[in-house]
């Protein structure tokens, strides 16, 4: 089974080497058939410090590193404002 990849913002950075990730996706109403946005939020391990509130990053699946931390952050993507970052 391949591991989850999903890209999503850093919301927050305030822990040592852990960054929360809030990821987006599109669902469908059940009765009324709108499309909705819903939010998931994600805390993923950065081992260098290195990801700044409002980055886009891919987070990958890896095995439990804390009770609630089970992703690794293993690309930073950009700035939500369209900045590129250089790695």
């Amino acid at each position: 089974m391949p591991k989850k990849e999903l890209v999503g913002k850093v919301v927050s950075n305030k822990m040592q080497k852990t960054v929360v990730v809030a990821v987006e996706h599109d669902v469908q109403h059940y009765k009324y058939e709108k499309q909705m946005v819903r939010t998931s939020r994600f805390k993923a391990h950065d081992e260098e410090n290195k990801c700044q509130i409002g980055d886009r990053v891919r987070i990958q699946e890896c095995p439990p590193m804390s009770k609630d931390k089970h992703f690794k952050v293993i690309a930073v993507l950009g700035n939500v404002l369209g900045e590129k970052v250089e790695e």
